[in-house]
């Protein structure tokens, strides 16, 4: 059994992510690893992602299960983004006032 370092394991998903019409055979043939192997990554990398914001180039959406659930995880971003400015307005207001600059 072959053990690949993490960053070839993330290089390997973001090629098989940025190559829309590519097979995991066809990236895996290429890269030199077996196919359940970058099968594997790509899983474990959509699980990590999960948490995150992910793009329409990199996901693979095709259920309408699937894609309800990216409407609900955009419905909960636009949702937090004004608690996410006003944290960032604080923070600048906080960083301005131990700078010494007096003007707010």
């Amino acid at each position: 059994m072959k053990h690949y370092p993490p960053e070839f394991k993330a290089d390997a998903v973001a090629l098989y992510q940025s190559r829309p019409g590519a097979t995991i055979k066809s990236v895996a043939g290429d890269l030199g690893v077996n196919t359940e192997t970058l099968r594997n990554w790509i899983r474990a990398a959509e699980g990590r992602r999960s948490g995150s914001h992910s793009t329409s180039s990199t996901s693979r959406a095709t259920g309408p299960a699937e894609s309800m659930s990216l409407e609900a995880e955009n419905a909960a971003r636009r949702k937090q983004n004004p608690e996410l400015r006003q944290e960032r307005e604080i923070l600048r207001r906080a960083a301005k006032y131990f700078a010494g600059e007096p003007n707010w």
